[in-house]
């Protein structure tokens, strides 16, 4: 993974950190990595995809999120495997 979309994963799995939230939205991973720039939401709808495919997370439908233990470790070490 390259530096640039590590840093977006790590920023998206750190959301859960220290959070009372068990999951979270797209709308939440857009805000936080993306803004407005239609470009960058595109780079973390593909992003929140592979992280859900690797095991970092686990979608629970309705566009939410869940951070797996996989991506608790992830967030931890600050940084992605594979």
């Amino acid at each position: 993974m390259a530096d640039g979309a590590e840093e977006m994963a790590l920023e998206i799995l750190r959301l859960f950190r220290g959070s009372e939230t068990e999951g979270w939205d797209l709308h939440a991973f857009f805000e936080l990595a993306a803004g407005d720039a239609p470009e960058r939401r595109a780079a973390v709808l593909d992003l929140v995809d592979r992280l859900t495919a690797e095991g970092y997370l686990e979608s629970r439908g309705s566009d939410f999120y869940t951070l797996t233990a996989k991506g608790r470790r992830a967030a931890q070490q600050g940084r992605i495997q594979g």
